[in-house]
């Protein structure tokens, strides 16, 4: 391959993943192709939920302020749909709130970032194979003139549960199949509930209605009779109002049916995250109930971490072999992910007398204990994802940075900004090796004491927001 081939990265689906990370890759200096079959995006959205440390991810690019002009700011989130919420006030964030922004406008403001940032982006181009030879990938592609093929240094699966590049590398999916369906509708009410978070647990199923702009709601639910493996078919409007008054007596005076959709509990993890020249990312790499509305900003998260890693390697700036850490860093949150959503769907769908007391005492402690609360609002934020460092290791080291505030009125996170990898140099007293060109030095205090940070004289940030190294103060 010539120069420009070496550095030229395929992914396939513009989703909010394959999207965040394309515009990632160009600001690391890969030239980005990506490839979806839609022709427009989805006015559908499934995921509404963007979380603290997604916002955290957005704001490192200094492009959160459109997705907080136009979301819906929830000081609390929820788990397994439990009565008592959890308060993310309490986070160690500049965003200690869930945002309320549909999938669609999400998905149109990463789309014109990518762009901006120089993607090209092709509509209506599908990948049908790929074959891997010792300096590239050739991708096969379905365009709207025809077949066509296209030569890359890597390939990233971006493409969903049903991945094609996945399946394309031979990559295994192991997991469980679905044994639970729940279901969504969004429609119109014209007596909507009085609370905006509206929650019911019963022995006759949960549900859960949310706010969407353009005066629809959705409705999110279960019911002890979607428990099967069989397909249970299309949802259809009247099941749905049937379902919503079944389980509260109410139909809210539904009308008007945008979307009606089923999801299954099916949980599956790809074995591997990297197999040679070929990646996945988001939901190609892990399947789950849709539980707290995390899938979306994991997925944005597996994009941070491999974004600056992949463009370093095509740039030739770092060997290959530092794509082995994406797997080893971002599949165990993955395993995460699938353990909490299965916990979660095991409490959404305790019907019994006996689950709807476990749900009870649940509820009870997180509204009781305050460091419950918060162990899991910072597990659904993302913002407790810590990366193994060798034991020897600084505590800090692999954790993700708050948005350190600094004395000379500068913070962490606009630091971030370049894509480069952050040297804070807090004390003035240099650090044990020098900083590379492609590092943002940073000399000076902080503007007041971190309690997690007390002792550190300098420390080494990665263009994700995570330590990668620190000196003591001496």
């Amino acid at each position: 391959m010539h120069m420009d081939q070496n550095r030229h990265v395929l992914i396939a689906g513009a989703g909010p993943v394959g999207l965040w990370l394309a515009a990632e890759l160009r600001l690391g200096g890969a030239r980005v192709t990506v490839l979806e079959p839609r022709t427009a995006p989805s006015p559908h959205s499934k995921a509404l939920t963007v979380h603290p440390r997604t916002l955290e991810v957005l704001d490192s690019r200094g492009v959160v302020e459109p997705f907080l002009a136009e979301g819906l700011r929830l000081p609390t989130g929820h788990f397994a749909s439990l009565d008592d919420r959890l308060d993310f006030a309490v986070l160690d964030t500049p965003y200690p709130f869930t945002l309320a922004l549909p999938q669609a406008r999400t998905e149109a403001l990463l789309e014109e970032h990518a762009r901006g940032a120089g993607a090209d982006i092709r509509r209506g181009h599908r990948l049908t194979g790929l074959a891997e030879h010792p300096s590239g990938v050739r991708a096969e592609v379905a365009g709207p003139e025809g077949a066509y093929e296209v030569e890359a240094a890597y390939v990233v699966g971006c493409d969903g549960t049903r991945s094609t590049v996945r399946e394309a590398a031979g990559i295994g999916f192991p997991g469980s199949e679905a044994t639970v369906w729940g279901w969504l509708g969004d429609v119109v009410l014209d007596t909507p509930p009085d609370r905006t978070q509206f929650s019911v647990g019963t022995p006759r199923g949960g549900l859960m209605c949310v706010p969407l702009p353009g005066g629809v709601h959705r409705f999110v639910g279960h019911m002890p009779e979607d428990k099967q493996q069989d397909w249970p078919g299309e949802l259809t409007f009247e099941e749905l109002r049937a379902k919503v008054v079944r389980i509260t007596g109410d139909d809210f005076g539904m009308r008007d049916p945008r979307w009606l959709s089923r999801f299954g509990n099916a949980a599956r993890q790809a074995e591997t995250y990297r197999k040679g020249r070929v990646l996945l990312a988001g939901d190609a790499a892990h399947m789950h109930f849709p539980a707290g509305g995390v899938g979306l900003n994991v997925g944005v998260q597996d994009a941070a971490n491999l974004g600056w890693k992949l463009a370093a390697v095509v740039r030739g700036d770092a060997p290959g072999e530092l794509l082995d850490s994406y797997h080893r860093e971002r599949h165990p949150v993955g395993a995460e992910l699938i353990a909490s959503t299965r916990a979660q769907t095991a409490l959404m769908t305790a019907y019994s007398g006996d689950g709807l007391a476990l749900r009870q005492v649940l509820s009870g402690a997180i509204a009781a204990v305050p460091e419950f609360s918060r162990r899991l609002a910072e597990s659904l934020s993302g913002l407790s994802v810590a990366y193994a460092a060798v034991d020897d290791a600084h505590p800090l080291t692999g954790r993700r940075a708050p948005n350190l505030q600094l004395a000379d009125g500068t913070a962490l996170f606009a630091l971030l900004r370049a894509g480069r990898h952050v040297l804070l140099d807090l004390t003035g007293t240099g650090h044990a090796e020098g900083p590379s060109p492609d590092v943002v030095v940073h000399e000076g205090p902080l503007a007041e004491p971190h309690p997690d940070w007390a002792g550190v004289g300098s420390a080494l940030i990665r263009p994700d927001g995570h330590v990668a190294r620190v000196w003591d103060a001496v």
